[in-house]
């Protein structure tokens, strides 16, 4: 059963590592940097499942759905989302 595995023998030299990255550092993607608090509040939306799904509707077609099915959304959201520049699709409509 021995020369079955096959076992590899430490070696007493070592070859000198190199220290070097190989990788170079990323920059962390754009819609996952922290941006102003409306950004945040309208983050915090899109990952609360409780207004139902978001795929495939803007964030202010989730928000009517849900006031009128009566789950109450926030009403500061709905107010950011028809006054301000934000933007209207959700957190997810690009990864699903």
């Amino acid at each position: 059963m021995k020369g079955f595995y096959r076992q590899k023998k430490k070696s007493g030299i070592a070859k000198a590592s190199s220290k070097k990255s190989s990788a170079p550092k990323s920059k962390p993607h754009a819609s996952f940097t922290l941006g102003s608090d409306k950004e945040e509040l309208l983050r915090q939306f899109d990952l609360n499942m409780a207004y139902g799904p978001c795929a495939g509707m803007t964030r202010l077609a989730r928000w009517e759905r849900a006031s009128k099915l009566g789950m109450n959304p926030p009403q500061e959201i709905g107010a950011l989302l028809k006054a301000s520049n934000v933007r209207s699709q959700s957190l997810w409509d690009d990864r699903i």
